[in-house]
């Protein structure tokens, strides 16, 4: 195939000798195409190139019609700047759609990887230049992803952490934050401070959820209400000294769904639960009564049982449920969540972590089923703060193992 012939670049002064030596020299021939051959092959350059250079000179001087040098250049320059925004237009409306829950600076790994998808299209640098990263980053990253012994010992040390990290939030369904997985690692026997999870799961454009806010229950002043045995003070030495229940509504495609709990205040352990599509007793009543049959095996003595002023907790048969098992009623003020917090702060995490992160909702098995799986990670593998970032199942059996050994030390 034949190379195309590129023109040699003359400099400003060889042009302007040129022009010079035809305006001195014209009268000597008789044309201007026999002076322009005639200087020009004296020259060493073509005759065109030198016929234009001399109308592009008439033109400055304003002796010819026509654009002048500078106009030529700025509309050059205008032309190119025209051709870059363009350019840069097409690259914003491709990242817009490819970082578009980003925020203000999506994470470098997703910027390379816009790059490396679109360079062929658009070039490194110009695509460099509209986004938040340099060009040199670029081709770091580039490099290592060649030959990886080119990273530096953090780079490497970071590269293991996020994948960690990674890992810990996609086990948790991305509800964990950085306090989370970084006790989460800990536990594992991984050495990574906080600020480094922190930081990591920024670039990686991870988060955990956030919560929202709940309606509460709506009391009802006619029914017997017994006396607060609680006081805001949420706390147990042992399982099954106190119990919290409340229940929450969830919007569905075809209705509202609601769901109860009855927490175990000791390892803050979810001990029975139920999805209906109504807001009746039986609904909260099958829910007390699952925590019944897996915890208590007889009539106890010393459990109180703590909710808010629904009536659904202040009927009779949601009373005598509690009074045949030997439980004791407790109750919070009116339209006072404090008075049944630890109870609002699960449903504020199931409302969060299930409901608010995996809506919308078709149906209520959907929910139910979902509740389900929550449930048990909650009680088996999500790590709580209160109990020493353990799980709630470990916090029990921590508790009865001890109990066992001063058993057989007395």
């Amino acid at each position: 195939m034949d190379q195309k012939i590129v023109p040699p670049k003359y400099t400003a002064e060889f042009r302007e000798r040129g022009v010079r030596l035809f305006q001195d020299h014209r009268s000597d021939y008789d044309s201007d195409n026999a002076a322009y051959r005639a200087i020009a092959s004296k020259l060493g350059c073509s005759k065109d190139s030198l016929r234009v250079w001399c109308l592009q000179a008439a033109r400055d001087a304003g002796e010819r019609a026509g654009p002048t040098s500078e106009e030529k250049a700025r509309i050059k320059a205008l032309e190119r700047e025209n051709r870059e925004l363009r350019q840069a237009n097409e690259i914003l409306k491709k990242a817009s759609a490819y970082f578009c829950p980003g925020g203000a600076r999506p994470p470098v790994p997703q910027m390379i990887a816009f790059i490396e998808e679109y360079q062929e299209a658009f070039g490194v640098e110009p695509i460099c230049r509209v986004l938040p990263i340099a060009s040199s980053s670029y081709y770091a990253h580039a490099a290592i992803s060649r030959n990886p012994d080119l990273a530096s010992e953090r780079s490497k040390k970071d590269i293991a952490d996020a994948r960690e990290i990674l890992r810990v939030h996609e086990m948790s369904k991305g509800r964990y934050g950085a306090r989370k997985i970084w006790h989460h690692l800990r536990r594992e026997g991984r050495n990574i401070a906080r600020c480094t999870v922190e930081r990591l799961m920024k670039s990686l454009g991870l988060q955990g959820v956030t919560r929202g806010k709940k309606k509460t229950t709506i009391p009802d002043p006619a029914l017997p209400c017994p006396l607060d045995k609680v006081n805001r003070n949420f706390t147990a030495t042992a399982p099954n000294q106190l119990w919290v229940s409340d229940f929450t509504y969830c919007s569905t495609w075809q209705g509202m769904v609601y769901v109860a709990f009855v927490i175990d205040v000791y390892a803050r352990k979810i001990v029975g639960w139920r999805v209906s599509t109504s807001m009746t007793t039986s609904f909260v009543l099958d829910a007390l009564n699952q925590a019944i049959c897996q915890r208590l095996q007889r009539q106890v003595h010393g459990l109180i049982h703590h909710s808010d002023r629904g009536s659904q907790y202040l009927s009779i048969r949601y009373s005598e449920r509690l009074a045949e098992t030997g439980i004791d009623a407790s109750v919070g003020s009116v339209g006072d969540s404090y008075d049944n917090a630890l109870a609002e702060n699960v449903i504020g995490l199931f409302k969060t972590e299930v409901i608010n992160l995996f809506g919308p909702w078709k149906s209520a098995s959907q929910i139910e089923w979902e509740t389900l799986k929550w449930i048990s990670w909650y009680n088996t593998e999500r790590l709580h703060s209160a109990i020493e970032y353990k799980t709630p199942t470990e916090a029990e059996e921590a508790f009865f193992e001890n109990l066992n050994r001063l058993d057989k030390a007395a």
